[in-house]
């Protein structure tokens, strides 16, 4: 029943992709259609408020500065708000100001699509920052990413064009995209009992008659967008493990596809693009392989019992439900960490920290190739970035100059991919390493050991991937961890899309090259498989001495 569970889900999702990556291609294509009857009225309302006057396409430096100013202005609007919330409107519980560096990790944190919380919302953000600052961020940061993979996408795609208009994009990812399917999503979850409401906490009198506060407010509405722009934070300090944002299977099913959506139906908006849709489903199948085997694995380590309680003489048929809640179980607990850290969403219905050292290799992992589907537009450009490089290898070992869709992979190109490949990493490792041999590092650490030092792993890479997601069991809300992770996610956000931008901008100017019997050609299961032994090669070079010296190292001695 487990297995037959995720197999609905994944079949679910499949029955999506078309539709969606029809209709995103169509938001963005810049050609007239029915929806322009819809949203058109609306958008230019918007154009006329900001000033939005000359459509004209820019040039990926124009692209990319337009992009980060708009995020600077956002995060100084909402720096303020968490610094002044005790004082401003809609705090019915008196929400005291966030610390100035906590404030600075939550606010890049948000920005970066990231989501990582060293706070507990329920208890440190009010009513309006959870609205003005959290929500409004979760639109921008998906938005930004969505029009990142559309603007790289047409530098990759286009024949002598430029990768469009930010403004225009940015304003099409929120009013045609992300709205209406957040607005449908709040609804339907409103129904399923997740609260919606602007009251003060209820005052709850329990069986021995004492009185508890229960925390509520506008969940729904926080939750809807959470998933869908692959944001991750919740409004909670347990995320969805909590019953008022996550109450049961059916709203479990829900957001798994919301999460799951945009970043699987973005290769099939690809596939219209480059006017070739088995490119599409190439880099769909990809990631689907890859995505199976991770889930593969979770399923399997989190089915089999803990040898360490086995031991004990205690009853673990069931196998590890440490941490899980029990209206999941293991197969949908599984199934939401890894379609989690696959879109690098980053909520969580049970907490990662009691995964058994197997299944904890499953979330590093996704985190670590950041390509398995990954965040709303982000995950399809690292991808493709992957694909470029197989088409580049592929190319030296036949002796021909490497091609990608009609355009010619230079030494500028490589440059570029191979700083997006670098940084990831490196913004890993050094910092792991740093906070490991410092009391300000391991001071935070709730478990010596191997496990202590995933703790530690596991922080640095979900900030990386702009994931979110952590190990409970750090203690990581001080002066070190907020900076030190705010800097990673600010490096991990912004270098690879500076980068990949420009290698966008670089290969729209180049003169396309018509396809000949010698091109390598990218739309067949080999080139699939290629791409994949790429990912795995390059992750396992970077990557595997660390996870042996932690997952691994805890596995091989509980047994």
């Amino acid at each position: 029943m487990g297995v037959l569970q995720i197999i609905v889900v994944m079949v679910l999702l499949i029955l999506i992709v078309k539709p969606l990556g029809t209709y995103i291609y169509h938001i963005f294509s810049n050609e007239s259609n029915r929806t322009d009857r819809v949203f058109g009225p609306i958008e230019k309302v918007i154009y006329k408020i900001i000033g939005l006057k000359n459509h004209s396409a820019m040039t990926w430096k124009k692209y990319a500065l337009s992009l980060i100013i708009v995020n600077i202005v956002l995060v100084a609007i909402g720096y303020c708000i968490l610094r002044w919330q005790s004082g401003l409107p809609l705090n019915p519980n008196g929400i005291t100001n966030m610390e100035p560096t906590l404030t600075f990790n939550t606010i890049v944190s948000f920005m970066t699509n990231t989501n990582l919380q060293h706070y507990s919302g329920e208890t440190g953000l009010s009513y309006l920052a959870q609205i003005a600052v959290i929500i409004m961020m979760m639109f921008a940061s998906a938005a930004t990413g969505i029009v990142v993979a559309i603007a790289f996408i047409r530098g990759i795609t286009s024949k002598g064009k430029t990768l469009g208009n930010f403004f225009e994009d940015f304003v099409k990812a929120h009013v045609r995209l992300l709205l209406p399917i957040a607005l449908v999503a709040t609804l339907v979850l409103v129904a399923l009992h997740v609260p919606q409401t602007l009251s003060p906490t209820i005052q709850a009198t329990t069986i021995d008659g004492h009185t508890q506060q229960i925390a509520i407010g506008p969940v729904a509405s926080l939750e809807s967008i959470k998933h869908l722009g692959t944001n991750g934070g919740g409004f909670f300090g347990v995320n969805s493990a909590h019953p008022f944002e996550n109450p049961n299977p059916l709203t479990n099913v829900l957001e798994i596809l919301l999460m799951w959506s945009i970043p699987a139906a973005l290769t099939y908006t690809f596939g219209r693009f480059a006017k070739n849709q088995k490119q599409g489903w190439i880099i769909f199948g990809a990631m689907m392989i890859l995505f199976t085997c991770f889930l593969s694995l979770a399923y399997y380590a989190e089915s089999q019992p803990n040898p360490a309680i086995s031991s004990l003489g205690m009853d673990v048929s069931q196998g590890s439900m440490e941490g899980k809640e029990v209206r999941f179980g293991i197969p949908q607990s599984a199934l939401f960490t890894t379609v989690t850290t696959a879109a690098t969403t980053g909520s969580v219905n049970n907490m990662h920290d009691t995964l058994t050292p197997l299944g904890s290799i499953v979330p590093l992992g996704l985190m670590m190739l950041n390509s398995v589907f990954g965040g709303d537009g982000v995950g399809l450009v690292n991808m493709l970035m992957y694909a470029m490089l197989t088409v580049f290898i592929a190319g030296l070992m036949v002796g021909r100059t490497p091609e990608f869709l009609g355009r010619k992979i230079e030494p500028r190109e490589m440059k570029l991919i191979a700083i997006a490949i670098l940084v990831h990493p490196f913004i890993i490792l050094a910092p792991t390493a740093i906070a490991l041999v410092t009391d300000l590092g391991t001071s935070a650490i709730s478990n010596p050991g191997y496990h202590g030092i995933t703790q530690v792993l596991y922080e640095y890479t979900s900030s990386a991937a702009n994931n979110g997601s952590g190990f409970a069991g750090l203690g990581n809300n001080t002066p070190f961890w907020n900076i030190t992770t705010g800097i990673v996610m600010l490096l991990g956000r912004y270098i690879s899309i500076i980068a990949l931008l420009a290698v966008a901008g670089s290969l729209v100017k180049k003169q396309w090259v018509p396809e000949t019997i010698g091109t390598f050609r990218t739309d067949n299961r080999m080139f699939m498989g290629l791409l994949i032994a790429i990912v795995l090669v390059i992750g396992a070079l970077t990557f595997l001495p660390v996870i042996v010296l932690g997952p691994v190292a805890e596995w091989l001695t509980l047994r």
